[in-house]
């Protein structure tokens, strides 16, 4: 017994020892990868492309195509390769050159590019988090707290704008939010959501059930889970302007019965812009419109759609409601109340058999895209990265992975054959390169809604940027061209042009069916929360005559393949002539 036991301990002794030595060789081999990775960014992360690495530039428009020649899978930079920005000096003649070599060549250069995108992404939220924190310093806890109340996501009482932010949510900012759309209650829910309205939830709730913690602000109250702890913000109105927020939408003919058309309305003498706009917001809709001294609020509809203004001196000429001549015409402002028809979301019930792209080069719109897809549709779209600062923004999708298919399409910017394959269909937006890459610029160093400063243009990272990423553009739209299986072509001047005829476009290659009033709800709120704000570039010309000769050569490119594939070309706007 004794000499059993004694072999027994042996026998674990030696397996002691074997586990011993390969965790230690597990973890020699993890912090060796992890510094071979970290020199990798260190040296490729800053720049989308080294500057002693070549770049291809296309010969001519003559030998435009996608098919890849088999003796081309396997490129090898030639000696008429250019370095670094003597790359757009002048055209090369080569034929490993063409757009063929192109689409191989950037494969090449994607994984860089991930790990660019995917550390800038990461880099950006203290940018956007910063305007933030200089406006908590004066949106102060005020206003009166008004108790725990029941929440319906379903059947909401503060039906007026909602936000989210689930990273810094607090009280003062779910307040100064409401107050500025002309809002008398914010309202706080799961620690994070900021719900705005003019009227007091019916059913209350005990005080402990609202127990969820600010995500921002700790020892702060936000509610629960299904609970809003609601306070007023009637001090912060009162210091605020009356006419905030209200823009001049324009002059247009009246319908027939206005009375009929807008549920709510006003008879004022000397009834001024501030009156109506102020009346229509208590009553929570988000257009104000003023015949003579009658002031009548509602939403866009079929029978007042907003689509075919006037001529303005059929209104009198100028904005005051004073001179507004009545009869055929009416004045029509937009109140600071957000249009709640379309702002409800959610997953698909079930999981979807079509895997939808919703595919761009970055700065081509893809965020604005999204916004509109989600509130033509009221389904969450998905995201082949993982934004933290969109999630927190209330992109829900970009949590739930990318293959769930329990969103209604994904984001991806993606290229390769393998990328693209995965998917069974995928909407395709292409955008102005110009544009494109100074909004991807942009995105780099200020986030989704900030401008880069004139140092950032004048750096030598913008014609690094552009030498690597013009080519990008370019090989983005031929490769999904060549490997996609069902596409729908967008672009995005069209849709920012066009927007409600595109949308239905979109709406109805996903398969789903929306109301009029819906993209109408849409359309009023098209701009969403993902404009870029604040101090714009100065006005000078980031790019310069060989950057424009190179990125020109490539709009030709992708012009020719689009015809070459029965789509329409680009937008004349932007093709060289």
């Amino acid at each position: 017994m004794a000499k059993a036991f004694f072999r027994l301990q042996k026998f674990l002794r030696r397996i002691q020892f074997l586990l011993f030595f390969l965790t230690a060789a597990y973890l020699m081999a993890g912090s060796l990868l992890l510094l071979q990775r970290t020199r990798l960014v260190l040296q490729q992360g800053s720049r989308g492309t080294p500057s002693n690495q070549a770049l291809p530039v296309l010969e001519g428009v003559s030998r435009v195509g996608i098919t890849e020649p088999r003796t081309l899978q396997n490129p090898r930079p030639g000696p008429r390769l250019l370095v670094g920005m003597d790359a757009l000096q002048e055209p090369a003649l080569d034929q490993r050159h063409s757009p063929h070599w192109l689409m191989s060549r950037n494969s090449e250069l994607r994984q860089l590019r991930r790990r660019w995108f995917h550390r800038f992404t990461s880099d950006q939220e203290p940018l956007q988090t910063a305007g933030f924190k200089a406006m908590k310093s004066t949106a102060e806890h005020k206003g009166t707290y008004m108790g725990c109340f029941t929440h319906d996501s379903r059947e909401r009482t503060l039906k007026g704008a909602v936000f989210y932010d689930l990273r810094k949510m607090t009280v003062g900012h779910c307040q100064e939010a409401c107050a500025e759309r002309a809002y008398s209650y914010a309202g706080l829910a799961f620690g994070a959501e900021c719900y705005c309205g003019n009227t007091l939830p019916a059913a209350a709730a005990k005080p402990e059930e609202c127990g969820s913690e600010c995500k921002g602000e700790k020892g702060s109250v936000c509610g629960g889970v299904n609970r809003l702890s609601v306070y007023s913000v009637q001090q912060l109105r009162a210091g605020a302007r009356p006419r905030r927020n209200v823009i001049y939408r324009g002059c247009f003919r009246a319908p027939e019965n206005l009375t009929d058309t807008f549920p709510a309305s006003l008879t004022q003498t000397n009834l001024t812009v501030e009156m109506c706009s102020e009346f229509c917001s208590k009553k929570e809709f988000p257009l104000a419109v003023i015949r003579g001294q009658e002031c009548y609020c509602g939403y866009p509809t079929r029978r007042f759609s907003l689509r075919e203004g006037t001529d303005r001196q059929r209104c009198s000429g100028n904005h005051n409601a004073s001179s507004a001549a009545g009869g055929d015409y009416c004045l029509v402002y937009q109140t600071p109340v957000q249009d709640t028809r379309c702002t409800d979301r959610k997953f698909l019930t079930t999981k979807s058999k079509v895997f939808v792209a919703l595919s761009s080069f970055p700065g081509a719109g893809n965020t604005w895209a999204r916004h509109l897809i989600e509130h033509a549709t009221g389904y969450y779209t998905g995201s082949y990265y993982f934004d933290g600062a969109l999630y927190n923004k209330g992109f829900k999708g970009e949590k739930d992975h990318w293959r769930s298919r329990r969103t209604i399409c994904v984001k991806t910017h993606e290229s390769g054959k393998t990328e693209i394959e995965m998917f069974d269909s995928a909407i395709l937006l292409i955008r102005n390169p110009y544009k494109s890459l100074m909004a991807e610029f942009n995105r780099k160093y200020a986030g989704h809604l900030g401008y880069a400063t004139d140092r950032n243009w004048k750096s030598k990272e913008w014609p690094d940027f552009v030498n690597s990423y013009a080519s990008w553009w370019a090989s983005h739209v031929l490769e999904w061209l060549k490997y996609g299986k069902r596409l729908l072509v967008v672009h995005y001047e069209d849709l920012k042009q066009s927007l409600i005829p595109k949308l239905k476009e979109m709406v109805e290659f996903l398969n789903v069916t929306v109301t009029e009033d819906r993209l109408l709800c849409v359309e009023n709120n098209r701009d969403g929360n993902f404009k870029r704000s604040g101090a714009k570039q100065k006005n000078f010309e980031p790019f310069t005559q060989e950057m424009k000769d190179l990125i020109n050569r490539y709009i030709l490119t992708v012009d020719e393949a689009l015809k070459g594939r029965n789509f329409s070309g680009l937008p004349r706007e932007y093709v060289p002539r």
